[in-house]
């Protein structure tokens, strides 16, 4: 009887600490309950607490810290997808705006490399074609047609007349953006002299907004210029910077 006591006692201590006692737990159970079948399932339970291996007591603090860093690292992903969102909303409006900007320039070049090419050449006509259909990657081509030629690319010309082309491209590209000069080294070489009194022409007409600084062997040329610097040899092996204001030799020619 004392050890049937003891175990009793035993029994309410540990349904106490389980916030339990035996007048709340035996409503509970069935009414064919046996003793040997909850005690085998008692061991059944600690053969698989068993098999679980040792107890990480540190499990709750660990899981504590891996969860603060989970939390900050949420925090800088989410930083991160906002500066990629705000990176890729910039890249799309650099891309528009370049698109729009770039046809507009393309469009006032090619309008002026159609005015200028029939001015260098007498005649024909010449305009830009756009090689690709995304303004960004595509490449640029010039159509021109010579006075007497069919229209073709700039490669199938000769080289006074790829020299001619090139000149207006730069000059309409020069008028959509001028600087305070321009300067030409010996862009009339490969050119007749028919060509080049419209080469001359025309740097004449564009000199009234732009200086021109050009190097040149041509007489023609030279003729237009306002200045001359060059170097002359009058004794073999000895050379000397000369400088020439046009005007004032003219007018000097014309008292003497």
């Amino acid at each position: 009887m004392g050890e049937a006591r003891v175990r009793q006692q035993n029994l309410r201590e540990q349904l106490s600490e389980l916030a339990c006692d035996p007048e709340t737990v035996l409503p509970t159970l069935p009414t064919v309950a046996a003793e040997s079948d909850w005690l085998a399932r008692l061991e059944q339970v600690e053969r698989r607490i068993q098999r679980l291996g040792a107890i990480n007591l540190a499990a709750i603090e660990e899981f504590a810290q891996l969860s603060e860093r989970k939390q900050y690292l949420d925090a800088q992903n989410a930083d991160l997808l906002e500066a990629l969102t705000t990176l890729e909303n910039a890249i799309r409006k650099i891309d528009r705006e370049t698109r729009a900007r770039f046809r507009e320039t393309f469009e006032q070049v090619n309008v002026g490399l159609q005015e200028l090419f029939p001015r260098l050449f007498g005649g024909g006509q010449a305009h830009l074609e756009l090689t690709g259909e995304d303004v960004l990657d595509a490449g640029v081509a010039i159509m021109a047609k010579p006075p007497g030629k069919r229209i073709g690319s700039i490669s199938l010309m000769s080289g006074g007349e790829k020299a001619l082309t090139a000149i207006a491209l730069v000059f309409a590209i020069f008028q959509l953006n001028p600087a305070p000069f321009c300067l030409l080294d010996e862009v009339d070489a490969p050119l007749d002299e028919a060509n080049v009194g419209r080469f001359g022409a025309l740097v004449q007409d564009i000199s009234a907004r732009v200086q021109f600084i050009f190097i040149t062997h041509n007489k023609s040329t030279m003729a237009i210029a306002q200045h001359l610097a060059g170097v002359t040899m009058q004794e073999p092996g000895v050379s000397r910077l000369v400088a020439v204001d046009v005007d004032e030799a003219v007018r000097l020619a014309m008292v003497s």
